[in-house]
């Protein structure tokens, strides 16, 4: 997988029980994912009042011309981009890690939310503010927050978690996890009991995968 460079918020308090501590540790140093699984807050889920309209997306938060969507593409582009106009990609190479497919034309691919937008309100997000919500579908400054992936793998997942959907391409399933155990922990989001355990579970047959990631702002 190609990884961005760096790129520029936890959440309200949530009822925790007491298998998985009630404060993520702030990550100082990588966790084996194992470890990082356990420090996920655990919680119900509720989708109730979920609008998608509730997370401001593809903005452009520095005015620099180039929106969410267009900082990723040149950010994850495996050669040097194409870009016309005041920011529109058109061209380039990108490699799908969901499903192992190599891209040139941006038109095939989606910009996913490591950790759907459903799925974060569900988690802890409905209780954020609007700006909180914007900062986090517009999240520049984690490598693992969002994701260039292929179309179909994109809409094939939606806003399941790991309990239900995995990359189809089984070499890619540790680092995915990682990436979801990390972005959920960096925002402060909890997880379900079937969450835990499938992430638990995955964590056993991913022992060289740590999880490194810096508390939201």
């Amino acid at each position: 997988m190609i990884k961005k460079t760096a790129r520029g918020l936890a959440a309200a308090a949530l009822t925790v029980l007491p298998l998985f501590s009630a404060v993520p540790a702030q990550a100082a140093e990588p966790l084996s994912l194992a470890d990082a699984v356990q420090q996920l807050p655990l919680a119900d889920e509720s989708r109730e009042g979920y609008q998608r309209t509730s997370f401001k997306h593809w903005v452009d938060a520095d005015k620099d011309s180039c929106n969410t969507r267009m900082e990723v593409l040149i950010a994850e582009a495996r050669v040097k981009p194409t870009i016309e106009g005041a920011c529109k990609v058109t061209g380039g190479e990108w490699y799908s890690y969901y499903d192992g497919v190599t891209l040139t034309e941006p038109g095939g691919l989606d910009i996913d939310h490591m950790v759907p937008l459903a799925e974060a309100w569900d988690s802890g997000a409905s209780q954020w503010t609007a700006g909180r919500r914007e900062a986090y579908a517009n999240d520049l400054d984690a490598d693992r927050s969002l994701i260039a992936v292929t179309a179909r793998s994109n809409r094939s997942k939606a806003d399941q978690d790991p309990s239900t959907w995995l990359p189809p391409l089984a070499d890619a399933r540790c680092t995915y996890t990682a990436d979801w155990v990390s972005t959920k922990l960096r925002w402060g989001l909890s997880v379900d009991e079937a969450e835990a355990g499938v992430l638990a579970e995955l964590a056993e047959g991913c022992g060289q995968e740590v999880v490194e990631y810096e508390p939201a702002a």
